[in-house]
């Protein structure tokens, strides 16, 4: 009996810690540029009514107005701020995935994933060609204090 109570502690301190983490990333966040290390912009992340997790740009600190000519679709031309550029993710064991990203830069969309670093609060968003995200690149997005 101990065994079965012990068990069901685990799981359900597992599950909530998995969900705790997800939760942890519903917020602002702001992305860094990988050449030189400046603030590009701040993304918001946010939970939709369909369960699923979406980000969309709140602010840009260079060149605010500028607009996604490299985009097709919907987003041609179409200001990056308020744009959506994160779609779809799920929550998955303390993970949000199988969702995508955009890059404004060049107006392509990859598959995302994204987790928590628990020891920095960082969060590590992965884009890339293929849904294991195996080809692709990470960037770390800090909090917005």
């Amino acid at each position: 009996m101990n065994k079965k109570i012990f068990s069901l502690i685990c799981v359900l301190f597992f599950t909530l810690s998995a969900f705790s983490q997800v939760e942890k990333m519903v917020g602002r966040w702001k992305t860094i540029d990988d050449k030189d290390g400046t603030t590009k912009s701040i993304v918001l992340i946010f939970k939709a009514s369909n369960n699923k997790y979406y980000g969309k740009i709140e602010k840009l600190f260079k060149n605010p107005d500028r607009k996604c000519d490299a985009c097709e679709g919907a987003n041609k031309n179409k200001p990056l701020v308020g744009m959506t550029i994160i779609s779809h993710l799920e929550k998955k064991n303390g993970k949000l995935t199988n969702g995508t990203i955009l890059d404004p830069m060049n107006g392509k969309v990859y598959n995302c994933n994204m987790n928590l670093d628990s020891e920095t609060g960082n969060l590590k968003v992965r884009g890339s060609l293929d849904k294991n995200g195996w080809i692709g690149r990470s960037q770390t997005w800090l909090p917005v204090r």
